[in-house]
């Protein structure tokens, strides 16, 4: 029993170091981590915008693994009906949970004019998703 006791406290000794790069959530990242762009799986756009109110569109998908966390996205207006968003994670290196992360996120898009609108989420890998919604 002894022995078992000095093997668990002398592993959890050796693995502290590698704790020391996680953060918690809410907390600044470490200065390592890096930030990737990552794909949509998908995109709900919520009917009723009109030329006065923000659109926005909520995003969804999943994280590789634990060290993903949620950055950003970025919206392009490539022109006054076409838009192109791209979202982005930052990974901090350590030890990680070897699950998928689900993530939901809301993306706003800003006042649009009156028409036919197409968002366009790209990936890392130049593929894309693309969802076509109406503002009134």
């Amino acid at each position: 029993m002894k022995l078992a006791s000095t093997v668990l406290l002398a592993a959890l000794a050796l693995s502290l170091p590698s704790f020391a790069n996680q953060t918690a959530p809410g907390q600044p990242p470490a200065q390592n981590t890096k930030e990737v762009s990552i794909g949509v799986s998908e995109a709900y756009v919520p009917a009723g915008f009109d030329s006065t109110t923000e659109a926005y569109v909520i995003v969804s998908g999943m994280f590789n693994n634990g060290c993903y966390q949620w950055s950003r996205a970025e919206v392009r207006h490539v022109d006054d009906f076409n838009h192109e968003v791209s979202t982005f994670a930052k990974v901090s290196p350590g030890m990680c949970l070897m699950v998928l992360v689900p993530y939901q996120k809301e993306v706003k898009l800003g006042t649009l004019k009156s028409g036919k609108h197409i968002v366009r989420f790209v990936g890392g890998d130049a593929t894309y998703l693309e969802k076509t919604f109406e503002v009134e």
